[in-house]
């Protein structure tokens, strides 16, 4: 029973009575601030919308973040450490085996809901996964993954047998362009993610509206005094910002802003006179975090405080202040290798632009004219995964109406690609010496689902004062597992030195579904390929 004077919230989490002080706070606060359970993850807190503080109360899935912790008395609360153990052990080695979980961000909420979905009369796990979101694997081998378990023929930890993890790491630290690690522990939420490093005194702080910065003993306590109010996903129509080029050409694009939804927000720690740590610990965020403040901003205020302090992001702040990948216009002639592209103003995108159209092999010697035009909007960098040199990629392949798409990297990897009639993705990826063909195949599915994302159904509404209006999640518009098409993966064994891909798919996907819908000129298209 709670305390009479309502400051204290007592209940069973993952088998043991427990009790936290009760602030108005939500049960993701309590779980993570006052308990100490960092495999409850916080992407878009109060949002309620990535699923990845998902946890079971009383055996039925339940979002912590938007749950009051006073709701929560004398029931039951078990996160994925409170699994029976050899549940828990089994979904793990089936998501290691599978590759289903890249940065294990978002996987401890998703194992919670699939596990208590088997359980159910009839299980739908695609559809239960409509309460989350995973930005890194595009969903399929999250759904293998569910299939291994669910299958009593099958024991997952046999599948993981003769397999180096030591090189599937070596491999995803390639692809993902940053630490990565590949073991049990990942699903399982246990990877070292920044703010799960950091001292569990350390004062937390947090943006206010005006920019200040704002420190108190917890999340709860830090959002109220910065004021922070949960996005909301606005009525303003995204549309693509810049108009195509007066030219007269067959093939035209005209692109929108996105958001690379990245699901840990940018966050970071430091004591005083310390090393801040990287927001980047345990992934790469597309790109998203190159140039994150958040370090800084740390190291900062751990000197004015004198005392361990770890600021964070709000999701909010996230889509208002993280890199966008620049929008641009164009105007194709495939036939005499012309190209007109406008683009919004952004260091280095002109040359990435330019590279992307000689990557396509078999139609290079285009002649591209490039202008950077100046429009309100979010910042925008390169850092981002291939921005400037997939949109070159794609606007070179306008040229080739047939047969796969293939797509070569700067350093010669190579990725074709073909969308087939019933919307099935192949994908054949060379990127020499493979090191792990499962974490190949699982970045090239992440790769694949996003660039079908990219041309299909993301888009950032933003105003006329160049701020972003749709500052949900789920207003980044990623394409959700029951809309997933089937996306088929052959890596070609090489013996060369390992090569990053995952970039070549991306590209390439995007490239084939753009010709595979008719090139329509306006992205998102808003037509599914499944």
């Amino acid at each position: 029973m709670s305390d009479p004077t309502g400051a204290v919230v007592r209940f069973v989490l993952d088998g043991r009575p427990v009790e936290a002080p009760d602030d108005g706070g939500s049960l993701l606060d309590a779980l993570r601030e006052s308990l100490g359970v960092r495999s409850v993850k916080d992407g878009c807190a109060p949002q309620g919308q990535c699923g990845c503080c998902t946890v079971l109360v009383d055996g039925a899935p339940r979002v912590a973040c938007v749950t009051p912790l006073r709701r929560i008395a004398d029931r039951t609360v078990t996160t994925v450490d409170g699994l029976d153990p050899a549940r828990r052990d089994r979904w793990a080695a089936a998501l290691c085996a599978t590759g289903g979980s890249q940065c294990g961000f978002c996987t401890p909420g998703i194992v919670l809901r699939l596990d208590a979905e088997a359980a159910g009369e009839r299980p739908d796990p695609e559809r239960a996964l409509l309460a989350h979101l995973c930005r890194c694997t595009g969903w399929t081998t999250i759904l293998e993954a569910y299939a291994l378990v669910t299958d009593p023929s099958v024991d997952p930890a046999v599948l993981l047998a003769g397999r180096d993890l030591g090189a599937a790491a070596r491999r995803a630290a390639i692809e993902g362009a940053g630490p990565q690690q590949v073991g049990l522990d990942v699903p399982l939420g246990r990877a070292p993610f920044a703010e799960d490093t950091a001292p569990a005194d350390a004062t937390v702080a947090m943006r206010a509206a005006d920019g200040t910065w704002v420190t108190a003993a917890t999340p709860h306590a830090a959002r109220r005094l910065a004021g922070v109010v949960p996005g909301r996903h606005g009525t303003l129509e995204a549309v693509p910002p810049l108009a195509v080029p007066p030219v007269d050409a067959p093939v035209t694009l005209r692109t929108s802003w996105v958001d690379p939804a990245y699901l840990e927000p940018d966050a970071s720690w430091c004591e005083p006179g310390g090393v801040p740590a990287s927001p980047v610990a345990a992934g790469g965020a597309f790109g998203g975090k190159t140039a994150s403040p958040l370090p800084e901003i740390a190291r900062g205020l751990a000197a004015e405080v004198g005392r361990p302090v770890r600021a964070r992001w709000s999701r909010e702040d996230v889509v208002r202040l993280g890199p966008k990948r620049p929008p641009v216009a164009a105007s194709v002639d495939p036939v005499g290798r012309t190209a007109h592209v406008a683009v919004v103003r952004t260091p280095g995108v002109v040359d990435r632009i330019r590279a992307g159209f000689g990557a396509v092999p078999g139609v290079e010697g285009w002649d591209v004219e490039v202008t950077e035009v100046d429009v309100p909007g979010p910042p925008t960098s390169t850092a981002l995964r291939t921005a400037g040199w997939a949109e070159g990629v794609v606007l070179a392949s306008s040229a080739v109406d047939v047969g796969p798409i293939t797509v070569r990297t700067p350093q010669g990897a190579e990725a074709t690609v073909e969308v087939h009639g019933d919307g099935t993705i192949e994908v054949v990826v060379r990127c020499g010496d493979p090191l792990d063909e499962v974490v190949v195949r699982s970045y090239a599915i992440g790769a694949a689902h996003m660039a079908l994302s990219w041309v299909t159904s993301e888009a950032l509404a933003v105003g006329a004062d160049g701020v972003p209006l749709g500052l949900t999640v789920r207003s980044a518009g990623v394409v959700r597992a029951v809309d997933m098409p089937t996306v088929r993966v052959v890596v070609e064994v090489g013996t060369g030195e390992p090569l990053p891909v995952s970039d070549a798919v991306f590209a390439a996907v995007a490239a084939a579904v753009w010709r595979h819908q008719g090139r329509p000129e306006c992205w998102p298209t808003g037509r599914p390929v499944r």
